[in-house]
């Protein structure tokens, strides 16, 4: 089977020290049949450095939290 990769720009979520982060607009190559996401080493140390540096975020949203019963 042939696998499409395709240059797109994708929404990063993650969970770190109980907060959860969003970054938008994140440079990825995506596996078209499968979603799948991979990032370069540069822009992973670009998102460590955005959630560790303390820069004010674009804007803030409330996020609702549930337990699976």
């Amino acid at each position: 089977m042939r696998e499409t990769m395709i240059e797109t720009q994708v929404t990063y979520t993650l969970a770190h020290g109980g907060k959860f982060y969003i970054i938008e607009h994140v440079p990825a190559r995506v596996r078209q049949e499968t979603g799948e996401q991979f990032f370069s080493p540069e822009t992973v140390e670009r998102i460590q450095a955005l959630i560790k540096g303390g820069k004010k975020p674009a804007r803030v949203i409330e996020t609702p939290v549930y337990e699976y019963p």
